[in-house]
């Protein structure tokens, strides 16, 4: 006989375990499915670890020049791989842990297996299928099996995995996806990265640091192309500085495979073609939602583009199915996962003055160097909507805080409407801009207007008040400018 529950989630990524905590506080009683990690690739192979990785680089880094803080080491500084990765690995274990805690702190069932649905409102799990270039874990104690599950109200948080291209397929060994980027057995002389967007563009950032001779081809005329033209432009410069090579406008159309290397054929924007070989490739042509094998298409669920399709509450076209985080569409984010599953419970439990997703106000970092942050309309898509725009800027050369630290780097650039004083967008690249860029997500969210933002006390000295620089420039009142 089926066990019933009042919810079931399908996959524990942030997303998933968030709204499983979300669903039981607001007293329903709720499982979750999951075939691999606690976590989902987030904590175990996405965000959380990378994030381990690039502190270590940017240790290294600042080792590598302690002259510039009046400091000396004796003797050269090199990194130990295998600690590096070791370090990254166990930050993503405590997280794990971490959830599992959550779900029974919570009394959220943890079921482990594979799901499908069967029909609406029932889900049939099955023994995890075991992936040949994924370490398979064993299910954690205490965890639910194989069997037949009841829910009214089912969500799907199956997440997303990386995009292949065909004829360049990662195999694991030459030609890697993230999996394999953030556990090398033995750190590359060269690489090739193919893809400069937040994935591509950190792992590029990481193992040029590590001191790996590195080039990125982008398809786009810019890297980070979904960011603002000038952010974009001063990345580039700062990479470039850096070592990095970097081909725009380009795409590799045919890769040879060596014993030890790959040779890349890069096609140009001119049509000419250049060979480009490298001990390892990383393929970071952005990212698939996991919608196969979940019985969607029996049950008539609508998907767009690889993804569910949802509204604005997660709710697909069949009523008691839902989908949240990346599988559900992009931004594939995963604090965009985390609250779009929280709005989604709140929604079916009926909670008043819950909103739809509104994705305009959601922010996008990438955790390079330098740091790249932003929330809202960039310039040109600012004015391809109408607006008429004020635009105000401010260097980190101008901040003492930064001088301080040695970044003096970057900049902070905001655009408001000139009619109304609105904030459109906010886009930043610099040391720590990813911890600043909530500011200005804070006072979207509120609907405030520059006058407000003028008359809001910033500390000093902190990298913060350069926010409130770049709304003072964009009203011809920069202070310190």
């Amino acid at each position: 006989m089926a066990e019933n529950y009042d919810v079931i989630i399908i996959g524990s990524g942030p997303g998933g375990y968030v709204t499983a905590v979300r669903s039981a506080q607001l007293g329903f009683k709720t499982a979750i499915v999951e075939r691999e990690h606690l976590g989902g690739i987030c904590l175990n192979w996405g965000c959380i670890p990378t994030k381990a990785l690039l502190r270590s680089a940017e240790v290294k880094h600042y080792a590598d020049h302690p002259e510039a803080y009046g400091l000396k080491i004796d003797g050269k500084v090199s990194a130990d791989l295998g600690a590096v990765v070791a370090r990254s690995r166990g930050v993503s274990l405590r997280l794990n842990g971490g959830v599992g805690f959550l779900m029974k702190k919570n009394k959220v069932d943890v079921i482990w297996g594979e799901a499908k649905l069967s029909k609406p409102g029932e889900i049939v799990v099955s023994k995890t299928a075991k992936k040949p270039m994924e370490p398979q874990p064993p299910a954690p104690k205490g965890t639910k099996g194989e069997g037949t599950y009841t829910a009214k109200h089912i969500i799907v948080a199956t997440g997303a995995r990386p995009r292949s291209l065909p004829g360049i397929e990662p195999d694991g060994k030459l030609i890697w996806t993230y999996f394999e980027a953030m556990v090398p057995p033995a750190m590359p002389k060269s690489l090739l990265v193919m893809g400069s967007g937040a994935i591509g563009i950190e792992f590029a950032s990481f193992y040029r640091t590590m001191g790996v001779d590195v080039t990125v081809v982008e398809l786009m005329p810019a890297v980070m192309p979904v960011e603002d033209a000038e952010v974009s432009k001063f990345a580039q410069k700062r990479f470039e500085k850096q070592g990095m090579k970097i081909i725009l406008e380009a795409k590799v159309t045919k890769v040879e495979k060596g014993a030890d290397s790959v040779t890349a054929h890069v096609e140009k924007k001119d049509g000419t073609v250049e060979k480009i070989t490298a001990d390892r490739m990383i393929s970071a042509v952005g990212v698939q939602g996991n919608i196969e094998n979940l019985g969607l298409e029996g049950l008539g669920v609508k998907t767009d583009r690889g993804c569910i399709a949802v509204d604005g509450y997660g709710r697909t076209n069949v009523a008691g199915i839902y989908a949240i985080g990346d599988v559900a569409g992009p931004p594939m984010l995963a604090h965009k996962a985390e609250h779009e599953g929280v709005i989604c419970i709140e929604k079916i439990a009926g909670v008043p003055g819950v909103h739809g997703l509104d994705k305009s106000k959601i922010p996008g970092c990438t955790y390079c160097n330098p740091q790249v942050a932003s929330v809202g309309l960039t310039e040109a898509k600012a004015q391809e909507a109408g607006h008429d725009i004020r635009v105000g800027r401010f260097q980190f050369g101008a901040n003492g805080k930064a001088i301080a630290l040695g970044e003096d780097q970057g900049f902070i650039k905001t655009i408001f409407d000139k009619k109304t004083g609105q904030l459109l967008g906010a886009h930043m690249i610099g040391a720590e801009v990813t911890e600043l860029i909530q500011g200005f997500v804070v006072a979207m969210n509120l609907e405030t207007t520059e006058e407000e933002l003028m008359h809001t006390v910033f500390p000093h000295p902190t990298l913060s008040e350069m926010m409130k620089e770049s709304v003072l420039d964009a009203y011809g009142r920069a202070l310190n400018a």
